[in-house]
């Protein structure tokens, strides 16, 4: 995923730039197949929902999908 990142950046709506490994996961996130995936444009979806809410009490993912194999 880091090399996406590596192209042009990541950069919030001020234009400042992140550190995607500064953006806090989410338990949600860790039992999503999409989190485990290695589709670059994915991957930057993920990384933008959970910078955009990463102050919100509640989490939430209209994209959140249950990794196979986990009850």
């Amino acid at each position: 995923m880091d090399e996406i990142f590596e192209l042009n950046g990541f950069y919030d709506d001020d234009g400042n730039k992140i550190d995607p490994d500064s953006v806090p996961v989410p338990g949600l996130c860790l039992i999503c197949k999409s989190y485990y995936i290695t589709d670059p444009d994915e991957n930057l979806l993920c990384m933008m929902n959970r910078f955009d809410q990463k102050d919100e009490e509640d989490f939430k993912c209209g994209a959140f999908e249950k990794t196979a194999g986990l009850s």
